[in-house]
């Protein structure tokens, strides 16, 4: 049976072609993380790359292939923004006409990077919530001009350039890799990874890493089929895809050692640490690789591992999001719905015997009084350390300020962020 995988010699040329637009970016080792995990931990920094994200290569390489062989000048694409940036930048460089659509939900920053990137050449559509609402509407549109379409992810040429990736990290690291971790979406980017492991150093076990709000790998590998979810959680947006690549998945379903599933906050968590501690700024699908690590601690001690930083396209008004879903996994912010007593001191007394020395109150909002003896407040609580949620917990219960717990009631949490 013929293997699934993209022609490395293909890959090699999307190299060739692509050389004069797509930067070669660096694999360097961080020696905080090496010391962390026990292992020699490299970083494939796609955040460098000339429009922050791996996505020009394989944009680069179709378009380029379509111009030479059919002579088209107007291309298509859907994206949740660094494709587009891709296409964008790619239609600029060949001075021809893209035609973008993005869904309503992709932050401001990736839609004026479009606009940066691509000038007079590109023009932009916002249409839909989500990536594959605003793709159903780019395909009809391609159909109906008959203009090409320039898939994300489900295309061999596109597989071809991502794949790139995988050539230069095997170029740049001279001893045998172990692990390599990838971020998944669509699926371009690891399969044609994959497609190059497999050639030329079939021994890395190639570990796919998904946002647990998006797990299409993960949930069509435990169904033997590739699968549309019902639905999907859009915080992760370079990796929220209702469907992965039909060819994307064959190959990963022949070739990917494992896919881990990593929460939204655990995501944030290592978003803040990449750029508090190294300066290095990601956008959430970015960094899916490094917070894959904390999974395979013990298998990954003694190895040579590296992980895809496959983007930094984060917008700063995402901050306050990313800070509070981060505080939340670690177990530091809490929400309650707190009775207060109708007397004079009960806001006192929560402050100095309810809320420990290190606790703050970070959110506190009044409801409407519905009772002489008694009214509420919701009341945010940021902790120092999650041990301290318990003995917080029973001061309050024992004072008789205790109403109810809100982060565990996703109806009203959801107004509170």
């Amino acid at each position: 049976m013929t293997k699934p995988y993209v022609d490395i010699d293909k890959v090699e040329a999307a190299a060739a072609r692509i050389g004069d637009l797509v930067k070669h970016t660096p694999l360097i080792r961080m020696p905080n993380f090496s010391e962390n995990y026990k292992a020699e931990i490299y970083f494939k920094r796609e955040d460098l790359q000339r429009v922050r994200s791996y996505k020009i290569r394989g944009a680069f390489n179709k378009i380029a292939s379509l111009v030479t062989d059919r002579r088209i000048n107007t291309v298509v694409c859907a994206s949740a923004g660094n494709h587009a940036q891709g296409v964008a930048q790619v239609c600029h460089f060949l001075k021809i006409r893209g035609i973008v659509f993005m869904p309503t939900t992709t932050p401001e920053q990736k839609v004026q990077q479009v606009k940066m990137f691509g000038r007079e050449q590109v023009e932009i559509h916002l249409v839909g919530d989500t990536y594959d609402a605003s793709y159903k509407v780019a395909l009809e549109y391609s159909s109906e001009n008959q203009i090409e379409f320039v898939h994300p992810f489900d295309d061999e040429q596109i597989i071809e350039g991502q794949g790139t990736v995988g050539l230069e990290i095997l170029e740049d690291l001279k001893e045998p890799l172990d692990f390599l971790f990838v971020p998944v979406g669509g699926g371009g980017l690891i399969s044609g990874i994959i497609s190059v492991f497999q050639e030329k150093s079939p021994d890395t076990k190639i570990i796919g890493v998904e946002p647990e709000g998006a797990p299409s790998l993960r949930t069509s590998l435990n169904k033997g089929e590739n699968t549309t979810l019902e639905r999907i959680e859009k915080f992760v947006d370079g990796a929220a895809v209702e469907r992965m690549g039909d060819l994307p998945f064959s190959i990963c379903q022949e070739a990917v050692h494992d896919v881990v599933v990593v929460p939204e906050g655990k995501i944030c968590t290592t978003l803040l640490k990449l750029y508090n501690e190294k300066a290095i700024v990601v956008e959430p699908a970015g960094a899916l690789s490094v917070a894959a690590l904390d999974f395979y601690r013990e298998e990954i001690q003694g190895k040579r591992v590296a992980c895809v930083i496959s983007g930094g396209n984060n917008d700063i008004s995402r901050m306050e999001e990313i800070k509070e879903r981060s505080l939340l996994y670690e177990g530091l912010k809490h929400y309650f719905m707190v009775i207060f007593p109708q007397r004079a001191g009960a806001l006192k007394e929560f402050v100095v015997h309810v809320l420990g020395e290190t606790d703050d109150i970070t959110y506190f909002e009044y409801a409407k009084k519905n009772s002489r003896a008694r009214s509420s407040a919701v009341v945010g609580i940021q902790l120092k350390k999650d041990q301290d949620f318990e003995p917080l917990l029973n001061r309050m219960k024992e004072l008789g300020f205790y109403g109810e717990y809100l982060n565990n009631s996703p109806q009203l949490f959801q107004f509170l962020i």
